[in-house]
């Protein structure tokens, strides 16, 4: 019997079997904990991170007044964008991780793309 956890495994490696980024567009991967969220952006070419940011960053750590909510996820999403706009990296692909696109997750794109990266 196949429990919640498997079934989720399963699905995060259907949908990553789809995405792959590249040195042009690179991924940026994404992952929800219960007390943090973690983002990467991941070049699948050389298998490489050229940027990461989580609510544990130096850059947030101390700022965040609770790391799991949602100004956290947007804090996260506006450090990232501004971080990969600095390598010279403006479009990318969008790896949510199997998590459904609200809460938390929404929140880290929607900043992401208003400091200018395109999905």
């Amino acid at each position: 019997m196949k429990g919640a956890q498997d079934r989720f495994n399963f699905r995060k490696k259907r949908i990553r079997s789809k995405i792959f980024g590249s040195q042009d567009r690179p991924r940026l991967s994404v992952y929800r904990g219960y007390r943090h969220i973690y983002a990467q952006l991941v070049n699948d070419d050389n298998g490489h991170t050229l940027v990461a940011v989580s609510t544990l960053s130096p850059e947030l750590k101390g700022k965040l007044k609770s790391t799991d909510t949602l100004p956290a996820a947007k804090a996260v999403g506006e450090l990232i964008a501004k971080k990969a706009m600095e390598k010279g990296i403006k479009k990318i692909i969008f790896d949510r991780s199997g998590y459904m696109y609200a809460g938390r997750i929404k929140e880290l794109a929607d900043a992401a793309r208003k400091i200018g990266l395109e999905f």
